[in-house]
């Protein structure tokens, strides 16, 4: 049984001398960071990757590997799309945690800077899409009826929506 089985694992205190904040930032690019310095080891940021949780008191972000957890920033979306594969069903998703999975395309929206972002893991958390991952969804982008772009998956074809952040509020 992993300590994160016990059901008090998320209200423990942190080993002592330490504490559950953390300086590990994701940055826009998909990037973590410890401090000033970038962690560059591929498996390290793979495992990261993997361990995105929200805690299930606060609803904050965490780094959790079933053992122990922290905090961590996050400058953007918490999750990245590295590659677009299309299929009949639509456009299946390589996240960079390493985990595929079909597009929702109801959930795609766009920045102001042009970025698409989706929702994946079930709807919980945002992705941003790569340069790269966004030039692979131009067969999935098509035009609607009203003239705006629309992502289709299967028979379906549904709006490409602006993004809304709730801190980019006036």
């Amino acid at each position: 049984m992993k300590p994160s089985e016990h059901p008090d694992f998320y209200r423990l205190p942190p080993p002592p001398g330490r504490s559950r904040e953390s300086r590990i930032v994701l940055d826009e690019l998909g990037r973590f960071w410890n401090g000033p310095a970038l962690i560059d080891h591929e498996a390290m940021a793979t495992a990261f990757a993997s361990w995105i949780a929200t805690h299930p008191d606060d609803g904050r972000l965490i780094l959790t590997n079933g053992y122990d957890w922290t905090y961590f920033t996050v400058k953007d979306a918490p999750f990245f799309v590295r590659h677009v594969e299309g299929t009949p069903a639509g456009p299946v998703l390589r996240l960079f945690d390493g985990t595929e999975e079909l597009i929702d395309p109801a959930t795609v929206t766009i920045s102001d800077a042009g970025v698409l972002y989706a929702r994946v893991k079930g709807g919980r958390f945002e992705a941003r899409f790569s340069r790269a991952a966004q030039a692979q969804m131009v067969d999935a982008i098509v035009e609607g009826r009203d003239g705006s772009p629309h992502v289709r998956a299967g028979s379906a074809e549904h709006p490409i929506t602006p993004r809304f952040r709730p801190d980019s509020r006036p």
